[in-house]
């Protein structure tokens, strides 16, 4: 992307422009902008349907599979982790529960702004027969937004919603995924692991609690995997695009918050924790770069972490088919838990 729009100011020979002038630059702008819209709208990248049915499909999807869920599984609606209305996490028990058992947090994506924990499962056939195996619990996060500075967020309205977020806002959504990790560690301590899912903006926040120090929180948590699935974890890129429209994020607020940028090094506590790094096919450009480069950076500061590019998958797909208990991304996420010894 950015060599070809760097081409505009290059002759072929390798030499700038001299005729390059300020009506070219706000062509060059205006081509980068057009450029970052389009990568990062991954509905536009969808090789089954279009634009519009492929995220109709999606909510569809979501929504058989959050009736299916709570029709067939123990549940617990609605569990407050913290003062926000907003502030809620859907738990789903294990069939039969013992002393000691994992727990897997899922965050959903819809770039921070939209869907809500009633359209945040999967179909949940596998997870039911996981819970059955490995008496799994699972725990879907609810993302709230704000609608004014110091206030609490409200409860998502989901995408019909008009409020827009408050400036600095991603600082407080971070915060609340990590506060209810550290709710659940205090809640249950005698969960014999944490293993996190983040889809999309759900991975980028998956991706932030990886990189908590969890001092602040008085307690830490026994976090044996995460599985990051199509997910941003350089924000910069997106407060160029239609994204930040609702997000109002700043550069600072963005870098602070991108977790390619707050990799640090592997500590003791955190050994044990395996990360992977899933991309689709049909993913954008973007999207690959990023999962590459943070692959990249959490290997230098020496996690154990693995790369999935999925073939035949978009980015609506890949996270859907977690229904399916042949799917390469159920295979491997069933195979970590397994070879934690639970």
């Amino acid at each position: 992307m950015v060599e070809h729009l760097c081409s505009l100011l290059v002759q072929p020979g390798g030499e700038l422009q001299e005729s390059f002038g300020w009506g070219d630059l706000v062509q060059l702008a205006g081509s980068l902008k057009e450029e970052l819209e389009m990568q990062y709208s991954p509905s536009q990248w969808s090789h089954r349907l279009d634009e519009g049915a492929v995220v109709e499909a999606h909510v569809r999807e979501l929504t058989e599979g959050t009736r299916t869920a709570q029709a067939t599984l123990r549940t617990l609606l609605h569990v407050p982790y913290g003062g926000g209305d907003g502030e809620k996490l859907d738990i789903y028990l294990p069939t039969d529960p013992s002393s000691a058992f994992p727990l897997l947090l899922y965050i959903h994506g819809g770039y921070w702004q939209f869907l809500r924990t009633c359209l945040a499962l999967q179909r949940p056939l596998w997870w039911h027969r996981a819970s059955q195996w490995w008496r799994l619990a699972m725990t879907w996060l609810r993302k709230v937004r704000g609608a004014r500075a110091g206030a609490a967020p409200p409860r998502c309205r989901g995408p019909s919603s008009p409020c827009a977020l408050c400036p600095g806002h991603m600082d407080e959504m971070v915060a609340q995924v990590r506060r209810s990790v550290a709710f659940i560690a205090q809640q249950h301590p005698q969960l014999s692991g944490v293993y996190l899912c983040g889809h999309s903006a759900g991975a980028h926040l998956a991706a932030m609690v990886l990189s908590t120090n969890w001092e602040e929180y008085g307690v830490t948590p026994d976090i044996r995997g995460a599985f990051l699935v199509s997910g941003v974890y350089d924000l910069e890129p997106i407060t160029h695009t239609y994204v930040n429209n609702l997000l109002h994020m700043s550069r600072e607020v963005a870098r602070r918050n991108s977790p390619i940028l707050c990799v640090a090094a592997v500590e003791p506590a955190r050994e044990a924790c395996e990360v992977l790094i899933v991309v689709a096919q049909h993913d954008s450009l973007e999207f690959h770069r990023q999962s590459q480069e943070y692959f990249q950076a959490l290997c230098s500061a020496g996690w154990r972490v693995s790369l999935l590019d999925v073939a035949d998958m978009d980015h609506f797909d890949v996270i859907e088919k977690l229904s399916q208990e042949s799917y390469i991304l159920t295979r491997m996420v069933l195979n970590m838990i397994t070879r934690a010894g639970i």
